[in-house]
């Protein structure tokens, strides 16, 4: 699937004498979008392949990944299982109540087991109580979603830089392999705790042309302030473009402010990854009643 991509433009970006284009995956048309189209492909078409009738992956409340599995479960009649980090609350935000809705069994466990998830007594218990499920880890990052998105760029993304935010390393790595290698790969994490990210993309990477920008997370995974709930609206308003709160504002903002910073040089062309996630917006809007924009 080739995803073309728009030049936006703003002052910050003509004082630079930077180019700035955007790459939508949040407008593919299809049962799921955003960066989950390309990590779920291979994924989907190795459980059936393969003779799978069930599916259990992992995520938090808000998981984008969640939500996308157990909508692609759906389409090719999967059983669906989602462990989910943390307690069980009700009524349940949009995410996991879309999830429910198609047919994933949601089950939950503590934050301390959840992390402890990649650990041998795990993943043999997991092997116990759920046998013949095809496990997708969590974010869908795996050998097989690094294939999926090595397709995100293709040969016309020619730019200096390719801006991309960051959860499990799997959307990242994927644009790592298909940039070239003049290139340089800048990965926004939207998370804390960057050493096993490094270790992670190190293993999956077959370039070292990219680094890890490790100031723009908000405190963490879903954690914010009224500076970036008020720079979505904004940059909203100026480009009627839709960002998500937990991964792509992230991104552009600290984006914008490097090129504030005098980070990114002049006569540059950067490329921004949409990664999708507008769904999150939904819940984060009837919890904390943020009026962001959901398409």
């Amino acid at each position: 699937m080739k995803i073309e991509s728009q030049e936006i433009f703003n002052s910050l970006y003509k004082d630079a004498e930077i180019r700035v284009f955007i790459k939508r995956l949040d407008l593919i048309k299809s049962e799921i979008s955003g960066n989950k189209y390309f990590k779920l492909k291979y994924n989907i078409r190795e459980a059936v392949s393969k003779g799978y009738k069930k599916v259990l992956t992992f995520g938090g409340a808000f998981s984008n990944h969640i939500l996308a599995t157990s909508l692609i479960s759906r389409k090719y009649n999967l059983h669906s299982i989602g462990i989910i980090r943390g307690e069980e609350h009700f009524p349940l935000n949009s995410t996991l109540q879309k999830a429910s809705n198609n047919g994933m069994r949601l089950v939950y466990i503590s934050r301390k087991e959840y992390n402890n998830k990649a650990s041998k007594d795990f993943k043999e218990g997991l092997n116990i109580c759920y046998k013949n499920y095809y496990i997708i880890p969590e974010g869908g990052t795996n050998d097989l979603a690094i294939k999926g998105t090595e397709e995100i760029i293709n040969i016309d993304d020619d730019h200096n830089y390719i801006c991309c935010s960051v959860g499990t390393g799997g959307t990242i790595s994927g644009i790592i392999n298909a940039s070239k290698k003049n290139q340089l790969v800048l990965g926004f994490p939207a998370i804390k705790g960057f050493d096993k990210l490094n270790i992670d993309i190190n293993s999956w990477a077959n370039k070292n042309n990219w680094t890890l920008i490790n100031k723009y997370h908000f405190g963490g995974y879903a954690r914010f302030n009224d500076e970036l709930i008020d720079f979505i609206k904004i940059f909203y308003k100026d480009h009627n473009i839709p960002l998500d709160l937990i991964y792509t504002s992230k991104m552009i903002y600290g984006l914008h402010d490097l090129i504030k910073n005098n980070k990114i040089p002049s006569k540059s062309s950067v490329l921004l990854v949409h990664t999708g996630g507008l769904q999150g917006n939904i819940g984060m809007n009837d919890i904390y009643n943020l009026n962001l924009p959901v398409m």
